[in-house]
């Protein structure tokens, strides 16, 4: 796709790159995978043959034109679009090819410089529709405003434009969630339009809207197609009269192989031709759909027929360009820091939006210390205060797990806006960390104040300072875990029984139960690798070091100390060094698990971009 055929827009203007996308024999195959039955046509093992999706589709999307694909359920509509889109692997592509312009379909290029919407909303409900495009804008713009004007005052005139232009500045103030169905398909739709791309390609755009809404969409995408040239293509159930006079022409699908491509008028003479009565009441796609079997997949007669159908589209003159120079491969819109600030300001008011972890989570934080507090008020012996660092630890490493839907909610955004461009997968992952570096600070310190001086720590504003450094490191490890298995798991329910089963081995393996010393050879690893382990030695050692510690006695017999607090930590192989070196193993941990996070989500989106 190295070159692109332009259009001299209408006054003499700027020349707007167009594409004309095509297939040709395209047919794309559903790999064989066992079934997991256990009988089979040979006896062996069930097996599910190779099925194909498409069987060798041949159609045109010109520019200037609405392209509806139909057909009835399972007739590969969706298929055909995310091939279309440069979304469907290639690798399953088993014959013919995808063109943009005659020339074979750079897929990486094209959807930098195309829209796609799936038919499923991947929003951030807590955003306002506003907020929503204008975040969307700062990222797949590059904004060069004058100097009397920020970036900000830009992306927010561009979604202004296009809330004008979809009907949404009436609930431009209004969160996503609470906005109607046929409100938040065309968010969906503006933040793909955002970067006023050439080719809009989307997945029933109608579905599950009343008739005036479905409309209205239709509509809309109809006056971009005719007023700005731009190739609209979407995928369509059953569309009543009205929107049936706003398509230019049809690919009809049946069990993957096509049955129509051209204009209504001369599908409706087709079916004329096979002695066919279309009722009165009756749309000629809807009668087509139904006498589908008598339309026979003869794909080359009907493309020829149909492009000597279609001489009424002369309007706009196309001018390939010949000999230009290879165009830039597309960047990305802003530098690394640039994405990191509005990503981690996108994600800050998702944060601060969501009760369960802002406000909750800080009442949480207080309730819970002065909860704990009170059973260990005064804990003055050895056994309890070891059991409320065990607890206390238990409560920090098990509170986080909160966050893991809005990570996966998250997750399905990322991969739909990496894949398009729009930003690097290293800037989320910067970003996701660094809103929650001062958050989980707030919540650890509305933690630790009430519940260190109820249980009668040490008196000492260095030890509470060490003590509240430890939970907020204790919050960071655990929400870099959540963010780690979050990019593996495939579902809620996956993530949270992994979530929990590994805190749990992680407690059983810190030493408080079993000494290490005492562990299994083979199970030794999950010793070090435990998460309780190096937050609880340090609490224990911020609690006995030191010489202050060395002076307090911990157990006596016939009026003599016989351990000390230095004596324990022999005892328990710790030493004083260990205060910052088990920091530095939980900043590790925290790093180690963004790090993680950050190649599972790679690998994610690489192989969806591929």
């Amino acid at each position: 796709m190295e070159t692109t055929t332009t259009v001299m827009s209408q006054g003499g203007g700027r020349r707007r790159p167009r594409y004309r996308l095509e297939t040709r024999a395209l047919s794309y195959v559903l790999p064989a995978r066992a079934a997991g039955l256990p009988w089979g046509g040979d006896g062996a093992k069930g097996k599910e043959a190779e099925r194909l999706l498409l069987r060798g589709v041949t159609c045109e999307a010109p520019p200037g034109e609405l392209v509806a694909i139909v057909g009835p359920s399972g007739a590969g509509k969706t298929t055909l679009l995310s091939v279309l889109a440069g979304s469907a692997d290639p690798a399953r592509v088993a014959a013919g090819e995808v063109l943009v312009d005659g020339r074979p379909m750079d897929a990486a290029r094209f959807r930098r410089v195309s829209g796609y919407v799936p038919q499923d909303d991947a929003l951030f409900p807590a955003l306002t529709v506003e907020e929503s495009l204008v975040y969307s804008a700062r990222l797949r713009l590059r904004l060069r405003p004058p100097a009397s004007a920020s970036c900000g005052d830009a992306a927010g005139r561009r979604a202004r434009e296009l809330m004008a232009e979809l009907g949404l500045g009436h609930v431009a103030a209004s969160r996503v969630a609470d906005v109607s169905g046929g409100e938040r398909r065309r968010v969906s739709i503006g933040l793909d339009l955002v970067h006023d791309p050439a080719v809009l390609l989307l997945d029933e755009p109608t579905s599950g809207l009343d008739s005036g809404s479905a409309l209205h969409i239709v509509n809309m995408l109809k006056q971009m197609a005719a007023a700005r040239g731009k190739t609209v293509v979407l995928t369509i159930h059953q569309p009543g009269f009205r929107i049936l006079e706003l398509i230019d022409r049809v690919v009809l699908l049946a069990d993957g192989a096509v049955r129509h491509h051209g204009s209504l008028d001369f599908l409706q003479s087709r079916l004329i031709a096979t002695g066919h009565a279309i009722p009165a009441r009756v749309n000629v796609l809807e009668y087509a759909m139904e006498t589908i079997n008598d339309l026979k997949p003869d794909v080359a007669a009907v493309t020829a027929a149909a492009s000597a159908n279609q001489g009424g589209h002369e309007d706009v003159v196309l001018v390939p360009v010949r000999g230009a120079a290879p165009a830039r491969r597309a960047g990305y819109a802003n530098s690394p820091a640039a994405e990191v600030r509005i990503l981690a300001g996108r994600f800050a008011k998702t944060v601060l939006r969501t009760p369960q972890l802002s406000a909750a989570r800080m009442a949480q934080s207080v309730l819970a210390g002065a909860f704990l507090g009170s059973i260990f008020l005064g804990a003055t012996d050895l056994q309890s205060r070891l059991g409320f660092f065990a607890f206390n630890l238990t409560y920090l490493l098990s509170s986080t797990t909160e966050a893991l839907p809005v990570f996966l909610h998250e997750r399905r955004i990322l991969e739909r806006e990496t894949s398009r461009g729009a930003y690097r997968v290293s800037s989320y992952v910067a970003a996701n960390a660094a809103v929650f570096l001062p958050f989980l600070l707030a919540a650890a310190l509305l933690y630790a104040a009430p519940v260190y001086w109820l249980v009668g720590l040490a008196r000492d504003p260095a030890a509470f300072a060490y003590f509240a450094l430890v939970v907020w490191l204790a919050m960071l490890t655990a929400n870099s875990f959540v963010a780690c298995l979050s990019a593996l798991a495939p579902n809620y329910i996956v993530g949270n029984s992994v979530v929990a089963g590994l805190i749990g081995c992680f407690f059983l393996f810190s030493g408080y139960f079993v000494a290490s010393r005492n562990i299994p050879r083979y199970w030794v690893f999950m010793h070090y690798a435990s998460l309780f382990k190096y937050p609880f030695e340090a609490l224990v050692v911020n609690e006995y070091g030191g010489a202050r510690g060395a002076r307090e006695c911990l157990a006596s017999a016939g009026g003599l100390c016989v351990l000390d607090g230095a004596g324990l930590l022999r005892q328990q192989g710790m030493r004083e060094g260990m205060r910052w070196t088990n920091l530095g193993v939980m900043l590790g941990f925290v790093v180690g698990y963004r790090v993680l996070c950050f190649a599972f989500l790679w690998f994610r989106c690489h192989r969806m971009r591929r």
